[in-house]
């Protein structure tokens, strides 16, 4: 029995079930060659590398990354056994750039996380005060009622 045989397969319909996509838009996918399943008639047969490629596809979508990106860097990945030295230090280049975007964008979520924080606290303390503006109103309005009755 070879390698491939005793390899865990999956269908198109398992992977889209696990990352909760739909087969749409794993056929799409493949149609931008981040995957490469093998065939059996019509049936697709998706390798553990597949289903990784996938995953990191979606992370990547989430991170911000272009499909097209996602795909040179998988293109070259895989060619980095084989790769020469330019070839590698472009992909540790486009890797570094990836990262200080993401340190960017990570900066710029906690200073909105910041800047979120601080309009929750002012609102509530409006609230506040406008609460119990509305209690001494109340009160007052009750005092005046009692005064009358009396």
């Amino acid at each position: 029995m070879n390698n491939r045989a005793k390899m865990r397969t999956y269908s198109i319909s398992d992977l889209a079930k696990e990352f909760d996509v739909t087969t749409r838009t794993i056929r799409f996918y493949e149609q931008q060659g981040l995957l490469n399943p093998m065939r059996q008639g019509q049936t697709r047969i998706y390798s553990p590398k597949d289903r990784v490629r996938l995953m990191l596809t979606l992370r990547g979508k989430r991170l911000g990354f272009s499909l097209a990106e996602s795909k040179e860097l998988y293109d070259m990945y895989d060619s980095t056994t084989e790769g020469d030295e330019k070839q590698l230090l472009y992909m540790l280049d486009i890797l570094a750039k990836k990262q200080a975007d993401m340190q960017q964008q990570l900066r710029d979520i906690q200073r909105l996380q910041e800047e979120l924080n601080t309009a929750e606290e002012r609102c509530r303390e409006a609230l506040e005060k406008l609460r119990q503006r509305d209690d001494k109103k109340t009160s007052a309005g009750l005092n005046s009622t009692q005064k009358k009755a009396g």
